[in-house]
Formats: structure tokens, C-alpha cells, sequence
């Protein structure tokens, strides 16, 4: 690669030190410039060679940086979002991407109006999990599916720390934590869908945000999608249920990759991304009566697949696999 992009994170919290620094750092394509630091500077001490900002207006004010990934609270998405494309910075946006699609509607505006590249950052689309559902899907064994649910599991019934992500404020609660994910999940495999209802709940002890969502997606030729996320679940249920005219696969949902980076093993050791043994989903089929089920071993996953995407839509032009037309429904299934 002949040029690296000047890049830098808006956060170097959970997301920016476990999510993007490595696989930037790690990437021949980007040069990581700098991280915004309010308070505890640690960003230096992993990469002695960039710069800690003190500010977000600061960073932006950098020349030097073309690429800004907006990895702040969800509430402030779309301001700095908005600042860095007025600052001719291409970006890459943190879930959820906005609060509402009039907003998601006036970045792209604006991003057309000074030749800068949005993009969405779903980094779940290279999961193993995912990717073994996506391959059972293609390889047609499955038939026409009639019935998907996807899940999203966890036991946290006590109100965290966090008073940020706790508050009400839009933005917030756990519809616009996990539900991107599984929402994103459902339109990348199957398309648009054409219907959809959710409920929202607020479980735990005065909570003031919800820990329990679900949305029922509907598409034209009669696929019936269920998404749920819950905080309130201690037992985690399978997370890919995909049922067709010809069988069924289920699959746990394996956060292999995030279990990797914090414990140390990064993008560029051979062990990464492989799911540990006795992961594997099971395909079911029936023909001619006869039952009959396989293992299915998911390939060795990575998200670096994000940022080569990134790579190649700056800087060789391709267009980039996550949709103008992908994120504004997907905005609009969260907010309505």
C-alpha cells in the first residue's frame, strides 16, 4: 500500500483501545495520529508515536488527520460527526450511527456537500457467528426461510456507574446499545424489510432506560424476523434460530474476538479470531424423511475486514458494503 491514512479517535475508552486503535495500529493502510484524552492520558504509553488531544474541537483543528472515528457517547454522534465533516474529515460512526434519521439524513447531506466519506462502523458483520450464519444461509440448505430470530443476552441486573449511558436521554438504553447490532444483522442478510413493531421495557429497579427490547421485522416475500436483547438474563439463549422450508441451524453467539483483545492476544496472532472448540452451530436438514444434522466450524473471523473495507473506500474508491439506504432504516426501525 502506497499511502496510509492520517487517523485519529475521538475516544481511547473501551471501544477506541479495544475496537479500533489495535486493528488501526496494525493495518499498513492507516497511520493512527493522535486519540482525544479529557482526562487519564494511557493512549501514548501502547503507541509512544501519537498524539494526545485534549479536546474533540482540538483534534478536529488538526490538518494533518483525514479519518475521524466518532467513538463518543451515542447522544453526541451526530454533533461531532456533523463538526468533523464540516472540518473535511472522512469519518466512521460508532453505534447506533445517529438518534434519528433526520439526522443520519442531514450527514449524508452534508457529507456530499464537502466531499467526505461517511461510514457506518458494524463491526459484528465479521463475527465467526455471523459469518457461519451467512454462509449456511448462501449455501441454500436451509431452503426459503420462514422464521429468524436473533438474540442478544445479558445478566446485568444492578444499575451501573456509567450515570451517562444510565440517564434518560435519547440515544440511550439498550434498543440503541445491541439493538444496531441485530437490527444491522437481519438487513445485511436479508435486505429491507418492509414492516416492523418493537417493545420497549424498563425492568430492573429504577432504571430510567430500557433493558429489555424487541422487534419484529417483516420482509415482502413473508420472512418473519425476531430480534430481543435483554439485560435480564442469566441463562443466554441461543442467538441465531434460522428455520426454512428445508431445515433449521442454531448458534450461540460467540464475543470471541472481544474476548481475545482483552486478554491480550491482538488481530496479528494466528489464534485470533478462532472460536474455542464445542462453538460450533448445528445445521439440521430433512429429506425424504430422514433427519440428519452437521456441525458447522466457523472460520477464523477478524475485524481488521472493517478497516480494509475503510481502506478501500477512501482510498481506492470502492464502495463501502454498509449502505446510505441500510443505516437510515435501520435509524428508523430504532426511533420509531
Amino acid at each position: 500500500m502506497s499511502k496510509s491514512i492520517k487517523t485519529g479517535i475521538l475516544s481511547f475508552g473501551m471501544s477506541g483501545s479495544l475496537f479500533h486503535a489495535p486493528f488501526l495500529n496494525l493495518h499498513q493502510g492507516f497511520d493512527l495520529v493522535g486519540v482525544v484524552e479529557r482526562n487519564t492520558k494511557k493512549a501514548q504509553s501502547i503507541y509512544p508515536n501519537i498524539k494526545s488531544f485534549d479536546s474533540v474541537d482540538e483534534i478536529l483543528n488538526d490538518s494533518e488527520i483525514e479519518l475521524l472515528v466518532i467513538n463518543t457517547p451515542s447522544p453526541t454522534h451526530f454533533e461531532f460527526a456533523l463538526k468533523a465533516i464540516q472540518a473535511k474529515k472522512h469519518i466512521l460512526v460508532e453505534k447506533p450511527f445517529t438518534v434519528t434519521s433526520a439526522e443520519a439524513k442531514k450527514l449524508y447531506a452534508e457529507a456530499e456537500k464537502h466531499n467526505c466519506l461517511l461510514m457506518p462502523f458494524q463491526n459484528r458483520r465479521y463475527d465467526s457467528d455471523f459469518l457461519s450464519v451467512k454462509q449456511v444461509i448462501e449455501s441454500g440448505k436451509l431452503g426459503d426461510l420462514v422464521e429468524v430470530h436473533f438474540r442478544y443476552d445479558r445478566y446485568n441486573y444492578n444499575i451501573s456507574n456509567n450515570r451517562v449511558k444510565e440517564s434518560n436521554t435519547p440515544g440511550n438504553g439498550l434498543l440503541y446499545n445491541l439493538g444496531p447490532h441485530v437490527i444491522d444483522a437481519a438487513i445485511a442478510l436479508f435486505g429491507l424489510p418492509i414492516k416492523w413493531s418493537k417493545v420497549k421495557k424498563g425492568n430492573r429497579p429504577n432504571t430510567q432506560i430500557d433493558d429489555y427490547a424487541h422487534v419484529h421485522l417483516e420482509y415482502v416475500n413473508g420472512l418473519q424476523v425476531f430480534a430481543t436483547m435483554s439485560l435480564l438474563v442469566a441463562d443466554a439463549q441461543k442467538s441465531f434460530v434460522l428455520h426454512g422450508t428445508k431445515g433449521s441451524y442454531i448458534k450461540d453467539r460467540c464475543d470471541t474476538q472481544e474476548m481475545h483483545l482483552q486478554s491480550g492476544i491482538l488481530p496479528n496472532n494466528p489464534l485470533y479470531g478462532i472460536e474455542l472448540p464445542n462453538q460450533e452451530g448445528i445445521l439440521t436438514t430433512v429429506e425424504d424423511g430422514i433427519k440428519k444434522q452437521e456441525k458447522i466450524i466457523s472460520e477464523k473471523a477478524s475485524y481488521l475486514s472493517v478497516f480494509e473495507d475503510v481502506y478501500q473506500t477512501i482510498y481506492n474508491k470502492k464502495e463501502y458494503p454498509i449502505t446510505r439506504a441500510q443505516i437510515i432504516r435501520q435509524i428508523e426501525i430504532l426511533e420509531n
